[in-house]
Order: C-alpha cells, then structure tokens, then sequence
C-alpha cells in the first residue's frame, strides 16, 4: 500500500484534466502503479524494473484537499515477465478507485538503450 495526501499539486485543476481541487485522476492511476511496483520489488533480479503497459480503472468519487490516498495492489498473475495486478485507492473507508493494472518485467539498462538506437 502506498499513501498520498491531497494537496493543490496533485488535484485536476492542477494536471489539467479538470477545473475542480478534488484529487484528479491521473494522481490516483500513478498512486496505483506505484503500489504495482512495489509488488514486483521482490521478484526483480538486479539490473531489472518493471514498466506498466495497461490500466482499466474507475473513478468512482472525489476527493478534497487534506485527505489521504492510499492505493492497494494485488498481484493476480505472474507469468514469465508479464504481471497482472488488481489496484484499489481508498480515502478513509470509501472505496475511491478500482480497476486492473499490466505491467512487464525489463532489462532497465537494455530498455533504456532501445530508445537511442
């Protein structure tokens, strides 16, 4: 689990995808993927890291300035490099957020390499 706070920095009308100062959904999609990768700490060898390669997530209610977020993830499947993780995010007992999360176990330096060639 991995836990925010709401603050003016991390609220729609701060990202862009909205006018209000509630908790924007980008922030609650990269707050889930955070906990994704945390999941995949203890199956990573050294050299390596995950990248995320698909989100299906509801937002299900708005959050104001001052609450705190925490995103769960589970890891349903791990098979070969491919993870996948059901994620929630919560404010307190209400359920904010849920949905699926893919991410692929790479070669950090090897990755990074292919995007120069």
């Amino acid at each position: 689990m991995v836990t925010t706070v709401v603050s003016e920095k991390n609220t729609a009308k701060a990202v862009g995808s909205g006018d209000l100062q509630v908790f924007s959904t980008p922030m609650m999609i990269a707050l889930m993927e955070q906990a994704a990768c945390e999941c995949l700490v203890d199956f990573l060898e050294a050299g390596q890291t995950s990248v995320g390669t698909k989100i299906n997530v509801e937002h299900l209610a708005a959050s104001p300035i001052g609450a705190e977020i925490n995103a769960t993830a589970n890891l349903e499947s791990l098979d070969g490099r491919k993870a996948e993780f059901s994620v929630t995010a919560a404010c307190g007992e209400i359920l904010i957020g849920t949905g699926t999360h893919s991410r692929v176990i790479v070669d950090a330096e090897r990755f990074m390499k292919k995007l120069n060639e």
